[in-house]
């Protein structure tokens, strides 16, 4: 399978895969990982939930190395989150609002590979966003060996900070992998992109996106803000 896969989230409850066009002229005979699927890029879109609660997409590739879509879940924000989406500044555990985002990426095996995640804070005013700010931080698996996955780039910024109409916030992160299944390096790399948009309102979205070089079936993305 030569063409490279595309998936967009159109609403907070539904998604839909679009297949592109573009031929990926890498799997040859001597691919050190020749089961593996062509690359792909996943988006997916959430309205942030109540205080309390969170919003949750997944993706898994299937069988075919198509993209299996699941639905949007809403529940309890999660008791167990993370070590990275639990670390808070001291702005914000004083801020009127938080919001907290999720974007991973699993193995067949329920082995988290790599993660970004970010921990918004903000507090409004007058129909304006006072002070406002969005950390990001990342996390990735690394086998017994040294060897596995390692972070190789990652960038954060707010477009606003204070006294704002709103603060659009990103973060990205690429991370490369060079290990059993693939001892030249040269055939995984997963990069990862997380938006934020705070209000004035107090309100806030999510939105994602994770490109992957190859895939594996039954690798999945798993998305999510609370």
């Amino acid at each position: 399978m030569n063409s490279r896969l595309s998936v967009a989230a159109v609403s907070a409850v539904s998604l839909v895969a679009l297949m592109g066009g573009t031929t990926v002229a890498t799997a040859q005979e001597s691919d050190p990982a020749p089961k593996s699927c062509d690359g792909v890029r996943l988006t997916g879109e959430l309205p942030a939930p109540a205080p309390g609660q969170a919003v949750s997409g997944q993706i898994t590739i299937g069988p075919d190395c198509e993209p299996e879509l699941g639905s949007v879940r809403r529940g309890p924000a999660r008791t167990a989150a993370t070590a990275t989406t639990t670390t808070t500044t001291a702005a914000a555990t004083t801020a009127g609002h938080q919001l907290r985002g999720w974007n991973e990426m699993y193995d067949c095996c329920n082995i988290r590979m790599t993660g970004l995640y970010t921990a918004s804070s903000w507090d409004t005013a007058d129909g304006r966003v006072t002070t406002a700010g969005t950390t990001a931080t990342q996390e990735w698996n690394r086998e017994p060996w040294d060897a596995g996955w390692s972070l190789t780039s990652q960038t954060a910024k707010d477009d606003c900070a204070t006294d704002c109409a709103e603060v659009n916030s990103e973060a990205h992160a690429d991370f490369a992998y060079q290990g059993v299944f693939d001892p030249t390096g040269d055939w995984y790399d997963n990069t990862h992109h997380s938006y934020v948009q705070l209000t004035a309102d107090g309100t806030a979205s999510c939105r994602f996106d994770v490109e992957l070089r190859h895939t594996f079936v039954g690798w999945n993305w798993r998305y999510g803000c609370e």
